[in-house]
């Protein structure tokens, strides 16, 4: 069963934001991982969040444990802050699932 997690994001440097993606892709897909829906949003209507969204995306693993890897992998926390840190001002799970 494939594990996948709703995710939004408030971006504030676009450009960096975009490098992190073109750097954690290929670790990503050595975990097994991707990526089956992304959006940029205009405008939130309701949240349970107090930070603000404007980005949502649907990321996806193997399982959970892939998912617990990957995030922990050496060269992806290199990744995270050198391009994710600088590039969004805040994260929001909205949720985590199973799926086949």
């Amino acid at each position: 069963m494939r594990y996948e997690v709703l995710v939004g994001l408030k971006i504030k440097d676009s450009i960096k934001y975009q490098a992190y993606r073109d750097a954690m892709k290929p670790i990503l897909s050595e975990y097994g991982g991707g990526f089956s829906y992304d959006f940029w949003i205009k405008e939130t209507l309701k949240s349970e969040s107090e930070a603000p969204i404007d980005r949502v995306f649907v990321i996806y693993f193997k399982d959970k444990d892939g998912m617990n890897s990957f995030f922990s992998d050496v060269d992806y926390l290199k990744v995270k802050d050198e391009f994710f840190e600088p590039s969004v001002e805040a994260t929001t799970i909205i949720a985590e699932f199973t799926r086949d």
